[in-house]
């Protein structure tokens, strides 16, 4: 296990001087009430009493319930600035803008409420000097569990080399809520939706892969499967002067 005491220090030490170096006067972060953005929020709220958390509802009835008890529950218990953007009407203009001109596939709707929320955090950031933070973990992009152009967009990341187990230790350190710990892991996109649901794989079985090389072989074929189809969101778009790179 590591010492999350000593994680604490240097993660606090390196949005500061993040903060510093780009002279920016805070941190805005999309607090959907999950884990990832629990332990990003209490960090930044450490390193940076300027931390605003913007809960962005988007259509799903989850995001209005447990998803917001959740969310204010972690801005209550460590004191961060708290607001509210809903996206649902941006999302059914954007669905009938482009589903005018074209038919619609359950991946191209779904992934409009990341990209919505990326662009508020984006437009609140700007107009606050702030800086956008993600909360995407080490796993989520293994996997390529993340919306290119969306939760996979960002300024600066203090977790993005911890496996979900992780995360989940670290939270149990900052003694963050129960119920975001107990929390089964949700993007919030749609009713019912869990991470491991929908990847047919569980966390757990990621983690042990990317710390060991160890699996089942179903749960390998799946983990590499994933992470072959999602090449292209870990890295930096292709340009002309790439071409036989």
């Amino acid at each position: 296990m590591r010492d999350y005491k000593k994680e604490t220090e240097l993660r606090v030490s390196f949005i500061r001087k993040t903060l510093e170096e780009s002279h920016a006067k805070g941190i805005v972060f999309g607090n959907s009430g999950g884990k990832d953005c629990a332990l990003v929020g209490i960090l930044c709220k450490m390193a940076c009493d300027n931390t605003v958390s913007i809960m962005l509802p988007c259509q799903s009835k989850q995001n209005f319930g447990r998803d917001m008890d959740d969310a204010k529950a972690l801005t209550e218990k460590f004191g961060i600035e708290s607001k509210v953007i809903d996206l649902s009407k941006l999302k059914e203009l954007m669905t009938e803008a482009v589903g005018s001109v074209t038919e619609l596939n359950n991946s191209a709707i779904t992934n409009i409420a990341p990209r919505l929320r990326m662009t508020a955090l984006y437009t609140y950031g700007a107009a606050n000097s702030m800086l956008v933070a993600g909360t995407g973990n080490r796993s989520e992009r293994y996997m390529g569990y993340f919306t290119k152009w969306g939760d996979g967009a960002f300024d600066f990341n203090p977790i993005s080399d911890l496996t979900v187990g992780e995360v989940y230790e670290f939270l149990e350190f900052l003694e963050a809520p129960r119920s975001i710990i107990d929390k089964a892991p949700s993007a919030g996109l749609f009713e019912g939706q869990t991470d491991e649901k929908e990847m047919g794989v569980t966390y757990a079985a990621v983690d042990r892969y990317i710390l060991t090389g160890e699996a089942d072989e179903e749960d390998k074929k799946i983990i590499e499967r994933y992470y072959n189809v999602s090449r292209h969101k870990r890295r930096l778009p292709t340009v002309y002067k790439d071409m036989g790179d």
